[in-house]
């Protein structure tokens, strides 16, 4: 599947490796103002809302930029200013999302599980039974600290049973997990451009409720974070308020066509699922051990523990690699020493199978001897 590129792999959260037709629809320039960018402006913003399930009760809000502020922007636009948020937290993204409220003069106050253990549906509404002052919920679908997926539907359920909105960070997950708003109720779904859709980065987007979108005039303290301005001003004109990205544009459009001829969620979830499936497998192969059991494993990114051979070192291990032409990411986990391998983007289970006898080959060259995290066990062999 990657077969058209010479640049390494991007075996990341994003941005991604993409398809030679997507980098190749960046190659025009596009009037903002002109009608054939406002339809196809037009058109990708209906094609995300349907992702999301959300025809007739949710609107698409983009917004330039990365999806940090595309979550800033929500949160400041959906709460109240005096309004108390609970965030449920079990890794970096939701510290980020408590930190945002912080700084934004919301009150968050937190719901925090390690980061290998989802969050719990049942302790968060005890949680809101406990604190009728909580308006909203903030969960994270597949936090990409460790690679896990919450349970975002039960939590969505626990929500809305008692009256209570919610706010949904699937930036990693989007077009890959099925979250439909006809079936899991949310005032806001957070995405970006860059990751399972596999387009380019530099756009965020909010498919959000909108009857939550109408109320909430007048919440941001900010002209460029402020959505509810920019769904007016794009309802009336179906321009962008200010410069859009229009590559950006341009190459999710064309990632969309890819994404609906693939067979959507369903597709694109059963491919980044059989990757994942054939790195950890082969991985197991070689020793190495995954941070989280298969049942928690979001088909998105695996994290790993390192070998306990005193050959090892990260820095040297992903150099290496990436003399191969395979980029990975350092962990993040705050509670072991990890590394991180994405199975999402254009790739496919012969890029994973081609990554593993990478490792292989690398652990030879190094003299690693396993992928144990205990003690070590016969040498590799390439």
């Amino acid at each position: 599947m990657s077969s058209d590129r010479r640049e390494p792999l991007l075996l990341t959260p994003g941005p991604l490796t993409t398809a030679l037709e997507t980098r190749q629809a960046m190659l025009r320039d596009w009037g903002s103002r002109d009608r054939d960018f406002i339809a196809m402006n037009g058109l990708v913003r209906e094609r995300l809302t349907a992702i999301a399930g959300g025809q007739g009760t949710h609107v698409c809000v983009p917004l330039q930029g990365s999806g940090t502020m595309i979550v800033e922007a929500t949160l400041a636009t959906l709460v109240p200013p005096s309004g108390k948020v609970l965030v449920l937290i079990n890794g970096a993204y939701g510290q980020r999302i408590a930190k945002i409220l912080e700084l934004i003069g919301r009150l968050p106050v937190v719901l925090e599980t390690p980061e290998d253990v989802p969050t719990d549906a049942a302790a968060v509404e005890a949680r809101l039974a406990a604190d009728p002052a909580i308006g909203h919920v903030v969960a994270v679908l597949c936090e990409t600290t460790s690679g896990i997926l919450n349970p975002v539907s039960a939590i969505a359920a626990v929500v809305a049973k008692l009256g209570r909105r919610l706010i949904v960070d699937a930036m990693s997950a989007f077009g890959a997990i099925p979250l439909d708003a006809r079936q899991v109720p949310f005032d806001a779904i957070i995405a970006s451009s860059g990751k399972c859709l596999e387009g380019v980065p530099g756009m965020g987007f909010a498919i959000i409720r909108t009857a939550a979108l109408q109320s909430s005039a007048g919440n941001a303290r900010s002209l460029s974070f402020d959505l509810h301005d920019h769904w007016v001003y794009m309802e009336k004109t179906a321009q962008w308020r200010h410069t859009p990205p229009t590559h950006v544009i341009a190459a999710l459009d064309r990632a969309l066509e890819t994404f609906v001829a693939e067979g959507g969620i369903a597709g694109r979830g059963a491919r980044y699922a059989k990757n994942c499936s054939v790195l950890v497998s082969g991985m197991a192969d070689l020793g190495f051990e995954a941070l989280l059991p298969a049942a928690l494993q979001a088909p998105i990114i695996v994290t790993f523990h390192p070998p306990a051979d005193p050959h090892y070192s990260f820095e040297t291990f992903y150099e290496a690699l990436r003399q191969r032409g395979y980029l990975i990411y350092p962990g993040k986990v705050t509670t072991a020493d990890t590394f991180r391998i994405g199975c999402i983007g254009r790739l496919d289970e012969r890029d994973m199978a081609n990554v593993v006898a990478a490792v292989r080959a690398v652990m030879a060259e190094l003299g690693i001897a396993s992928g144990v995290p205990g003690k070590p066990l016969v040498a590799a062999r390439a």
